[in-house]
């Protein structure tokens, strides 16, 4: 059987228009800027009008790229969109998205893993490019995060925001099933997922699903919103990322100084800190975007990639190293030559 590999080769995002700093939290809740950013290196975050939906930032996001990746839209033959807030139970939201950008007849699939949902949902796309069922993969991560935020809790508000980032994972016909003993060839070089369901209580949603339908008393009490147990959630999310970082590297015989950036979920700077500590990377081979993006949960990684990209840091050729964490508990890495 011929594998192929799969490179990215087009990136985007897409930021709302509408900004809630760190000044605006202040006259909702007991808080500061300063206290803000010192937790989070958090100052300010994008939020979505109230016409604006998952699917607007997807489409948003997925135009970019598709333009960046000088394809046509009938070019995509799969849309993998990973997202924990959904425009509705169902359809899903890949479906309005295919719709938006007029594409007919292209299968279109929703994936939920939380934070973890993009590399989640790029991992499966590598799988359909290396097995040669697919060329050219539309995927995204989108979130509207702020309709399921507590505006009076200040440790979970201050931190989630919304917003998109999409790629285009297309096939490398240069590659073939020398796939595995050819890392230096541009694409994914492999993948690593993990989850632990025993823990899925650190970060939730409680209502809103068969578990705990959507109630006036509910909403009353913000059941429907993010709750958090911050401390217990650091710890596991450290621990997890810098398991599948180690995974990636030990998978393809590289060690951290082969690395060129890592690119890490945005869930706060300290998180990120202590991972480049614990795979004993520099800080400036890490990308940190959070101060203007915020926790944009599924869209934080591939937002921060179209960043590095488009300002020029990650070039052709860079080794990457993508690695998310997430409600589940769910984490994945993905590493890749650019």
């Amino acid at each position: 059987m011929t594998l192929f590999k799969a490179y990215i080769k087009g990136t985007g995002s897409f930021f709302p228009a509408k900004k809630l700093t760190n000044k605006d939290l202040e006259k909702l809740v007991d808080t500061n800027d300063q206290w803000i950013k010192e937790r989070t290196g958090i100052s300010s975050r994008s939020i979505a009008a109230d016409n604006e939906t998952t699917s607007d930032l997807a489409y948003q996001a997925s135009l970019q790229a598709i333009k960046s990746a000088n394809i046509k839209k009938t070019d995509i033959d799969f849309i993998i969109l990973a997202t924990a807030t959904p425009d509705y139970p169902m359809p899903n939201t890949a479906c309005l998205v295919q719709h938006k950008l007029g594409i007919q007849n292209c299968p279109a699939l929703d994936m939920s893993a939380a934070c973890s949902g993009f590399v989640y949902a790029l991992s499966v796309a590598n799988q359909f490019i290396q097995t040669g069922t697919y060329k050219n993969i539309l995927v995204i991560g989108a979130e509207v995060l702020h309709n399921f935020v507590n505006y009076t809790d200040r440790n979970t508000c201050i931190l989630f925001g919304d917003g998109a980032g999409a790629t285009i994972l297309s096939r490398n016909e240069q590659c073939d099933d020398s796939v595995n003993n050819s890392i230096n060839d541009r694409g994914i070089a492999s993948h690593h997922l993990g989850a632990d369901g025993s823990q899925s209580d650190l970060l939730e949603v409680p209502a809103g699903g068969s578990a705990q339908v959507i109630t006036p008393e509910i909403l009353k009490n913000h059941g429907h919103c993010v709750v958090m147990k911050g401390k217990e959630l650091f710890k596991e999310a450290v621990l997890s990322m810098s398991q599948r970082c180690t995974e990636a590297l030990e998978k393809n015989n590289l060690t951290n100084k082969d690395i060129d950036w890592v690119i890490p979920h945005q869930a706060n700077t300290r998180i990120i800190n202590a991972v480049a500590k614990q795979l004993d990377v520099p800080l400036e081979k890490v990308i940190n975007e959070i101060k203007n993006m915020g926790n944009t949960s599924a869209a934080t990684v591939p937002m921060a990639l179209d960043i590095a990209v488009k300002d020029g840091r990650i070039k052709k050729g860079h080794w990457v190293l993508l690695v998310a964490f997430g409600s589940g508990l769910t984490s994945g890495s993905v590493l890749l030559k650019y």
